[in-house]
């Protein structure tokens, strides 16, 4: 990656003394790992809407679908405030051209899922989405979403970042010209991570690719990003990677000793254990990558989808 990723986050998550009661929530994968590799675009509704810091804690109340935003105690209704602010931050931040957004969970404003609404018996539901998160979400669907507490369970952060900087590859190509060529060497170094999220869409993927000669690029090309971003928000499982690595194995028949075969099987049922995980088999099949020069697995991005420093793979 030659450009730094831009992505839109709470702006209390990189630390910043915003959230009602004056203090930052501060998330140290988001600021000292993950910070080496994205820029920051950092958002806060409530205090860009021109509330206090300190103020009152602000709730969500009356039905899931379309609540307002009032002050847990007083009830005062800053609804209008905040729906203008949103449609006046929504364009600026298209100009930013984001790869992605971290929302900080059960915020009313930038809580992404399971948000508390309270019914008209002052009951919560927790089935609301923050009023700024909402609006995000439909207006740039495309955009690779999670939550900063989601990303606490390796699966879920790697599909996350995996998004991202697939995203990133993505607008590269465009950015390249929307000829088919382009299409088919994205498309090309991308199947096994297809295959890895879904085995059903890397085969529509094939056929649209295949196909392509025959449809205008303006049709075939969001077509294409549609699929890829609708495989990628589907998470893998061991029983999906092993199957990628069983289909990399492949390519090495002529290769592998009978004894290096072996390793990798048994590296293999190790991951499918559970007792190692996904990196050992992979470190392993890298090097043979490097040792016998297969030229289809090397330009395969699914083998480095993102910065080893993450060491994403180090927990699935």
């Amino acid at each position: 990656m030659t450009e730094s990723i831009k992505i839109g986050i709470s702006a209390c998550l990189l630390g910043e003394k915003v959230r009602w009661n004056g203090v930052g929530a501060r998330d140290p994968f988001i600021t000292d790992t993950l910070g080496k590799f994205v820029q920051w675009v950092p958002v806060c509704p409530e205090v860009e809407c021109g509330l206090p810091i300190p103020r009152e804690p602000l709730r969500l109340v009356g039905p899931v679908e379309n609540p307002r935003l009032v002050t847990s105690r007083t009830g005062v209704d800053h609804t209008d405030r905040m729906q203008g602010w949103i449609r006046r931050r929504l364009p600026e931040l298209e100009e930013a051209d984001l790869g992605g957004f971290i929302f900080k969970k059960d915020s009313p404003s930038s809580g992404l899922m399971r948000v508390k609404v309270y019914n008209d018996s002052g009951m919560p539901e927790k089935k609301g989405a923050g009023m700024f998160a909402r609006a995000f979400v439909q207006h740039f669907p495309r955009v690779p979403v999670e939550e900063e507490g989601r990303l606490n369970d390796p699966k879920l952060r790697e599909t996350f970042i995996e998004q991202i900087f697939t995203l990133q590859r993505w607008r590269q190509t465009l950015a390249r010209g929307r000829r088919l060529g382009n299409l088919v060497d994205f498309h090309s170094r991308h199947k096994l991570l297809f295959m890895a999220h879904s085995p059903e869409h890397y085969r529509e993927a094939g056929r649209l690719v295949a196909a392509g000669k025959d449809k205008p690029a303006e049709t075939l090309y969001p077509a294409y990003e549609t699929l890829l971003l609708d495989t990628l928000r589907l998470k893998t499982t061991i029983k999906k990677q092993i199957n990628v690595l069983q289909h990399m194995l492949g390519y090495f028949k002529q290769d592998l000793s009978a004894d290096e075969k072996q390793e990798v099987l048994e590296l293999v049922d190790l991951y499918r254990r559970e007792l190692v995980p996904l990196i050992v088999p992979l470190t392993l099949i890298n090097h043979f990558v490097r040792k016998y020069g297969q030229p289809y697995l090397a330009q395969q991005v699914y083998l480095n989808p993102h910065p080893v420093e993450l060491k994403l793979r180090n927990h699935v």
